[in-house]
C-alpha cells in the first residue's frame, strides 16, 4: 500500500503508540488527523508536529464520533482510519467483589471493541468511494490468550481480532477494495502498560513495523513476542499461557 499523499486518522493519537504514529506516518508523507480525549495532550502533540490536525473526540461515544466524522468530510474526507485508541484499568480481580469492576469493564469494551466497530461503519462509505483504503485496527498479543491482570481488556482485544477477521473477509466476499489490517503488538513501553511484567519493545520499533507491513500488505502484523506466543498457542497453549502469566501475576492477585 501506498502511503505517501494518504490522510490517515489516528484514534488516541495524542500519546504513546499513536504519537509515535504521527511522526512516521508524516515522514512517509502522509497527511495526518489525530483525535483523543486530552485537550492539552491534542495541543502538545500539535504543538510538535504543527502539520497535523487535532481533534478533541472520544472513539467511544455515538455523539461524538458522529460529530467527527461530520468535521473530517468538511475537512475533505481520509484514505486511511487507524483504530488506536485504547484503555486499560490496571488489575482486575475477578475474585474479589468491586463495585468499579463492571464499570471498568464496560468502558474498556466501549473503547476497546465497540469503538472500532462504531468509527468502522460510520467511515465505511467514505472508504469506499475512494482509491486504495485501509482500515488498522489493533489488537493485541493478549487476544491469543489473556493476561490475569486486565481479563476484561484481553477479551476486548480478542473481539477485536475475531471481528478483524471477519470484516475482512467481509468485504472481500461483497468485492470491496477497502484493505483491513490488523496489528498485533507485545507488550510496548508505554504509560498503559506501566507496572506490567515483562519484555517490552518501545513504540518506534512497532510503528516501524507497522509501517512496513502496510508497505507490503501484510494485513496481520504480529510484532516481537506476539510472533512466539501465537506460534505456542496453536501448538503448546498451556505453556502460552503460563509465558504471559507467570507467578508474580498470581502473587499480585493474592496481595
Amino acid at each position: 500500500m501506498e502511503l505517501k499523499g494518504k490522510t490517515i486518522l489516528i484514534t488516541g493519537g495524542s500519546a504513546g503508540i499513536g504519537l509515535e504514529a504521527v511522526k512516521q506516518f508524516i515522514e512517509e508523507g502522509s497527511k495526518v488527523i489525530i483525535t483523543g480525549r486530552d485537550q492539552i495532550k491534542l495541543d502538545a502533540a500539535k504543538k510538535r508536529y504543527p502539520s497535523i490536525i487535532a481533534i478533541k473526540s472520544d472513539a467511544s461515544n455515538q455523539e461524538a464520533a458522529v460529530a467527527l466524522y461530520n468535521q473530517i468530510k468538511q475537512l475533505g474526507g481520509i484514505d486511511i482510519l487507524y483504530n488506536n485508541a485504547g484503555v486499560m484499568h490496571g488489575l482486575d480481580n475477578l475474585g474479589i467483589s468491586n463495585a468499579k469492576h463492571f464499570e471498568k469493564a464496560a468502558a474498556e469494551m466501549n473503547t476497546n471493541y465497540l469503538g472500532v466497530i462504531l468509527l468502522n461503519n460510520l467511515f465505511m462509505d467514505m472508504l469506499q468511494s475512494r482509491k486504495e483504503t485501509a482500515i488498522i485496527n489493533t489488537s493485541s498479543i493478549l487476544s491469543y490468550l489473556p493476561a490475569n491482570l486486565v481479563p476484561t481488556y484481553s477479551a476486548s482485544k480478542a473481539a477485536v481480532r475475531f471481528y478483524t477477521v471477519a470484516l475482512r473477509d467481509h468485504l472481500k466476499i461483497i468485492g470491496s477494495s477497502v484493505k483491513v489490517f490488523e496489528l498485533l503488538p507485545p507488550l510496548v513501553a508505554t504509560k498503559m502498560a506501566e507496572g506490567m511484567d515483562g519484555k517490552s519493545i518501545t513504540p518506534d520499533v512497532l510503528i516501524n513495523a507497522l509501517v512496513k507491513g502496510l508497505k507490503n500488505d501484510n494485513y496481520t502484523i504480529r510484532v516481537g513476542d506476539t510472533k512466539a506466543i501465537y506460534a505456542l498457542s496453536r501448538f503448546f497453549p498451556k505453556m502460552a499461557y503460563k509465558l504471559l502469566n507467570p507467578k508474580t501475576i498470581a502473587k499480585k492477585l493474592q496481595a
